[in-house]
């Protein structure tokens, strides 16, 4: 696929995809799986995969966007409301009144003090909008399109289609899940399009590779982009126009051969999305299915062109042991090598990095540690919760523990060594990345991953484009 854009020149455009090879928390959900099929999966992956869907393909249409003018859109463009707390996103903010925190993450608007989930809160989302769409920021496009969205990061590009999901393919088990959710932040987000009638965000799906889709996808980015600006974080973003009814037919054609697209980042929009849905249709005595909110705001990525970052851990201290104790009652479940001064990465599955003492180290599981057959048993994440954190550190609740925090791999080794090294944090261990095929492998057994296993680079941009329900 040549790179694409006009204003800037892209560093690379590297499609090829990453070659990485519980007792369920009170409280959080697990989406029902169809029982009645029998699965196969690769070998590599420790399960058998499902066949092929035979009822359903996954629905995918074009929609009439909500979308910012070109000359607004870098201004607008914010990152997802989940990966920043409400002090950062009023500080990223700043004085920029057509920010899209404002409408995302409307707290930012109140005294620290005010709760975050009051309906004032939502009332003040949908004003900030509404008040960017009197002053012109916001159009809506006159025709049902599609959108194709590429995102450029230390030269690699991840083109995304951006279109509308089908509510039925939620509940269907169309669209596959790997992750829980909580009821109250499904609550949070459900408000939010209670009160706007729009969905805000886009969720961010993958779906396996089509050479039929990359075709229709390198033809639309031959054009000139209707947005492209580089953000501060050095991220490239760029968005094509894709209308006319020939060519949006093609591309929801492409689709309906797909039994399955996978939800990649975005559990909670996803079913917040949904549930909203479900919920306009039964109040509806006139339901036809063809309504607007029979469907939700997706951006669905080929699988082969993303790519899932490590997801490290920092804990505060070693449960009464010293740091010789600690790495004794470690080499009995581990090969232990001292790595010294320098930071150190894992290189495969089953390999970690572990900073303590000044020293980083290389652990390798012992045979025994894992269990290859099992795809959730096989992971990193899993290995090292079984083998450390439970039995050595009594950390069992990841997501409650207040003695385990999470650095996403973005920010690198350096800052696992910098809260160590300020004392705030006593051992620091970075993991090996989970690769999509294991999250694909996992999604498709219907079995859901440990917390805080994926983090995908780069972040869909919020504000680029939203959905109306009606």
């Amino acid at each position: 696929m040549p790179a694409p854009g006009r204003s800037m020149q892209a560093k690379g455009n590297n499609i090829a995809g990453n070659d990485h090879a519980s007792t369920l928390p009170c409280g959080w959900q697990c989406p029902g799986r169809p029982r009645d099929f029998v699965l196969f999966l690769p070998p590599s992956a420790g399960v058998s995969r499902r066949p092929l869907n035979q009822f359903h393909m996954a629905q995918f249409k074009p929609f009439r966007g909500i979308r910012p003018l070109p000359e607004h859109a870098a201004r607008v463009a914010c990152r997802p409301y989940d990966v920043l707390n409400a002090a950062e996103a009023r500080a990223e903010a700043g004085d920029n009144p057509h920010s899209f925190y404002h409408v995302i993450k409307p707290e930012i608007d109140f005294p620290d003090d005010q709760d975050a989930y009051a309906p004032a809160i939502y009332r003040k989302g949908k004003e900030n909008f509404d008040q960017m769409k009197e002053q012109g920021i916001f159009r809506q496009d006159p025709q049902q399109c599609f959108y194709i969205y590429a995102q450029i990061m230390d030269g690699r590009t991840q083109y995304g289609i951006v279109g509308c999901a089908s509510v039925d393919d939620y509940f269907n088990n169309v669209i596959l899940k790997h992750e829980l959710t909580r009821p109250d932040k499904e609550e949070d987000r459900k408000n939010h399009v209670r009160t706007s009638n729009l969905n805000y965000e886009p969720v961010f799906f993958a779906y396996p590779h089509r050479e039929g889709i990359d075709r229709l996808v390198a033809e639309a980015v031959k054009a000139d982009p209707e947005y492209d600006f580089e953000a501060d974080d050095g991220i490239r973003h760029m968005f094509w126009v894709v209308s006319g009814q020939a060519a949006t037919d093609r591309i929801a054609a492409e689709f309906k051969s797909i039994p399955h697209t996978y939800v990649a980042d975005g559990h909670h929009r996803t079913a917040a999305a949904a549930l909203v849905g479900k919920e306009r249709r039964e109040a509806n005595e006139n339901h036809t299915g063809q309504e607007e909110y029979n469907y939700f705001l997706a951006v669905l990525f080929p699988d082969n062109q993303l790519s899932i970052m490590d997801y490290n851990r920092v804990i505060r201290d070693l449960n009464g042991m010293s740091p010789a104790e600690f790495l004794e009652r470690l080499g009995s479940r581990f090969a232990v090598e001292e790595m010294g001064a320098k930071a150190w990465r894992p290189s495969h599955l089953h390999e970690f990095s572990m900073y303590l003492d000044g020293k980083w180290y290389k652990l390798t599981a012992n045979d025994g540690t894992f269990d290859d057959h099992d795809p959730i048993g096989v992971l990193d994440v899993t290995i090292l919760s079984e083998q450390v954190l439970a039995p050595l550190l009594d950390i069992v609740d990841l997501r409650k523990d207040k003695r385990i925090d999470f650095v996403g791999g973005l920010r690198g080794l350096d800052e696992l060594k910098k809260r160590v090294d300020s004392g705030e944090m006593k051992v620091a261990f970075a993991l090996y990345p989970v690769s999509m095929e294991q999250l694909i492998a996992i999604a498709d057994s219907g079995k859901i991953m440990p917390p805080k296993t994926t983090w995908f680079e780069p972040k869909l941009r919020s504000g680029l484009v939203l959905h109306a329900l009606d």
